[in-house]
């Protein structure tokens, strides 16, 4: 059902483009407009690196917690949840899962640094990494949120099951 939503979720977001694409330029200034207006009623901007969105990672018996960044790859991600994933180890600082589908970038950071409780999205292979320790600056890494609490649980040894869900108010 999650894959379904993913490919509808993206379809929708192709048909826009072209339908935009197509447009003469008044008109496009009143889709956009139009786009813009309705988008505002119902969300925050999607270009800060803060957000009210708190997630909870669960493993076996313990919790995480984190805070997802207000931008369209976080904002896609949480569409996917509740979401269970394996986390593999990759490199010794990261714990990376495959998602049902690759995230949006648009207007997101083409790169970043990443320091120990990122969480992030690695837009040429469609994955989840859960930064466990510091990282070096890479290309195509798209920040989603950072772990608030609770990061040592998620550095031992992978692999190992985890579910990610929303935490509501």
């Amino acid at each position: 059902m999650k894959k379904l939503l993913c490919a509808a979720s993206m379809r929708l977001r192709y048909a826009l483009t072209a339908f935009i694409g197509a447009q003469k330029p008044a008109s496009l200034v009143i889709s956009l407009a139009l786009l813009t207006v309705a988008s505002s009623a119902d969300a925050a901007p999607l270009t800060s690196q803060t957000s009210s969105m708190k997630i909870r990672i669960y493993l076996e018996d313990q919790t995480v917690t984190a805070t997802l960044y207000d931008n369209p790859a976080a904002s896609d991600f949480a569409t996917l949840l509740p979401l269970t994933l394996t986390l593999q180890d990759y490199a010794g600082i990261e714990r990376v899962a495959d998602l049902p589908c690759k995230l949006s970038t648009q207007g997101a950071p083409d790169s970043m640094t990443p320091q120990a409780g990122d969480i992030a999205h690695y837009a040429p292979w469609g994955n989840l990494a859960i930064f466990v320790g510091n990282g070096s600056y890479a290309k195509h890494l798209v920040p989603l949120g950072h772990i608030t609490e609770g990061l040592p649980v998620l550095a031992r040894t992978a692999p190992y099951p985890v579910r990610i869900e929303r935490i509501e108010n």
